[in-house]
């Protein structure tokens, strides 16, 4: 009954970690295998082929991320800037696992049309639910998702420049706060 010693989340969670490691390539039935110490019949039992398995995962890694952000973005009384500031620490933060995962599958998207819908599908929510805090603070839709963009490049971008202390980190993050979280000229108010 080896067959079911493992079970579909097992086989996913091997396949994140090794897509974290080394990227899509190290993604393979026998090193996950060997990984989890499990003969390829394992696998078998859950998914068809690897094509399943990647499908399962970029599926997975979606509805993961769409479930993040909206969660992240909820305001619940909050005041956006404060729940903006939260996410953009939150980015800053120190989670290199989940960097390497997101840049991994942003590389994979890079060749495989599947991966680049879902990727396109994942930061279309992004854009859209950080835009909405910034339309919450009085913005109109096109600066709304101007912000939420530079949001985003600032977030992602930083996990390509090098390593920093988490003191540099979260002056960066402030500094960046202070760029694109400053208030939001109302219409007719005054000159601010």
């Amino acid at each position: 009954m080896e067959a079911r010693t493992k079970n579909r989340d097992s086989w996913l969670a091997a396949a994140f970690s090794a897509l974290a490691e080394g990227g899509v390539e190290k993604v393979r039935v026998e090193l996950l295998a060997k990984a989890l110490k499990v003969t390829k019949g394992s696998f078998y039992w859950h998914f068809r082929d690897r094509t399943d398995l990647m499908n399962a995962l970029l599926d997975s890694w979606k509805q993961g991320r769409i479930a993040a952000i909206k969660e992240q973005t909820r305001l619940d009384g909050r005041e956006p800037t404060r729940q903006l500031h939260d996410l953009l620490a939150l980015y800053g933060g120190n989670n290199p696992r989940g960097m390497a995962i997101e840049l991994a599958v942003r590389d994979w998207a890079r060749r495989a049309p599947e991966a680049e819908g879902v990727v396109a599908e994942v930061d279309r929510e992004r854009l859209r639910c950080v835009g909405d805090l910034f339309a919450a603070l009085g913005l109109p839709p096109d600066q709304a998702f101007a912000r939420a963009y530079l949001f985003y490049a600032f977030a992602f971008g930083q996990g390509l420049l090098a390593r920093q202390s988490a003191a540099e980190r979260a002056e960066a993050v402030q500094a960046i706060c202070g760029a694109v979280l400053v208030p939001v000229p109302v219409p007719g108010g005054p000159a601010g």
